[in-house]
């Protein structure tokens, strides 16, 4: 099992971040490395979303189903297909001395013949997923620093 935790400060109260960040429909015309997000299904309060991002050049693309808790704030995923499949995230949004704390966790158990254990830290967890979420965060903290509107 690899973990990861990616976080960044950003001087801007947490429900304006979390607006930002829980309407992933608008991911990619907030994220210039978000291709599409594409919302499949609506039950209750559990949404089915395709996304499609780049890490890099690299293409990359999961489903996952996409819970939004407002009052915490959070949002967490669960990834139900593609090369993350059972991959587990949940996003935090914590206020601290007029900053919010952002940390997005990511959990994930590979599945792979060869080199797995290698494969899985530097390779998915290290280059791919905190790679990309890196860029997320860094944009989001830009867009609520300058105000943008949701």
């Amino acid at each position: 099992m690899t973990s990861t935790v990616t976080r960044i400060a950003i001087a801007a109260p947490a429900q304006n971040v979390y607006a930002l960040a829980s309407a992933t429909e608008r991911w990619p015309i907030l994220l210039p490395h978000y291709r599409f997000v594409r919302v499949l299904s609506v039950d209750g309060d559990v949404r089915t979303v395709e996304m499609a991002a780049r890490r890099g050049q690299i293409p990359i693309r999961w489903v996952a189903e996409q819970r939004n808790d407002p009052k915490k704030p959070s949002i967490c995923f669960r990834h139900i297909a593609g090369w993350t499949k059972g991959m587990e995230v949940e996003w935090r949004f914590a206020e601290r001395g007029g900053e919010t704390i952002v940390s997005i966790s990511h959990s994930l158990d590979f599945e792979f013949p060869i080199a797995s254990a290698f494969i899985e830290k530097h390779v998915i967890a290290e280059y791919f997923i905190d790679g990309v979420a890196k860029q997320t965060l860094a944009q989001f903290k830009r867009l609520a620093e300058e105000n943008v509107p949701v």
